[in-house]
């Protein structure tokens, strides 16, 4: 294991300036179903660009034209400490690389990622437009004694839609960060997804997409995330690749 400790402090602004976001994908059984996935045998990621970080008061979630735009509320790390090669069994350094958390909506444009899919082309396209990424406040470690145990939910127009616990993620955060880590270095500010519960779906232009974290029942406030969704007025239209 090789794991350098640099202290940071997160802010705001500091998000949009992470070197990278690192997402976990189908890291819930029934979200993996959902979907018709395959379900992974290790920790399964891919990367947005920072470019994507919506955060709070920026405005709305814009929908490109021509894009099926889907949902998918996830609990986010905030990296604080350089991290490379890290020892997966090392449940205290794990958290301890851990400076804050935030919550997070992964937007997918779910028919550009199906048909790349198909096709055996890179999906980054679905996953990385501007505003594609809705972020909470920052959350301090000290609101969340326990990643694991969390309840996660997403309503679109008041209506419940995902509500799980992160109890049961497949992956947990060590085995997480020890597998990112041996393929690239997460530097401190680096952002890590950590995948969606079941419950994904369509959002279009008009709605309002609401998302928190619950704690023991009680809502954790500074994780609260309220967002619109509104048309693209630019000239990109999605065609068929």
């Amino acid at each position: 294991m090789s794991l350098l400790f640099q202290r940071g402090l997160a802010t705001m602004a500091s998000l949009k300036k992470a070197s990278k976001v690192v997402c976990i994908g189908r890291n819930y059984a029934d979200h993996i179903a959902e979907l018709n996935s395959a379900r992974p045998k290790q920790p399964f990621f891919f990367l947005k660009p920072p470019s994507s970080i919506l955060l709070p008061g920026e405005g709305p979630v814009i929908r490109p034209r021509g894009i099926n735009l889907h949902y998918e509320v996830e609990l986010a790390l905030v990296i604080g400490k350089r991290v490379r090669d890290f020892d997966a069994l090392d449940e205290k350094a794990a958290l301890d690389a851990v400076e804050s958390y935030a919550l997070s909506i992964d937007m997918t444009a779910r028919n550009a990622q199906n048909e790349a899919k198909k096709k055996g082309l890179p999906w980054d396209i679905a996953k990385g437009f501007d505003t594609f990424l809705p972020l909470s406040k920052i959350i301090a470690k000290s609101a969340i004694p326990d990643p694991h145990k969390i309840e996660l939910y997403l309503t679109v127009n008041n209506v419940v839609h995902q509500n799980d616990s992160t109890e049961l993620m497949l992956f947990r955060i060590p085995q997480i960060l020890g597998d990112i880590s041996k393929v690239m270095t997460l530097e401190p500010g680096d952002i890590v997804l950590t995948g969606t519960p079941k419950g994904v779906g369509a959002v279009v232009p008009g709605d309002v997409m609401r998302a928190g974290i619950r704690i023991n029942g009680k809502e954790l406030e500074e994780a609260k995330i309220e967002v619109a969704v509104e048309e693209s007025t630019s000239s990109y239209e999605y065609a068929e690749t």
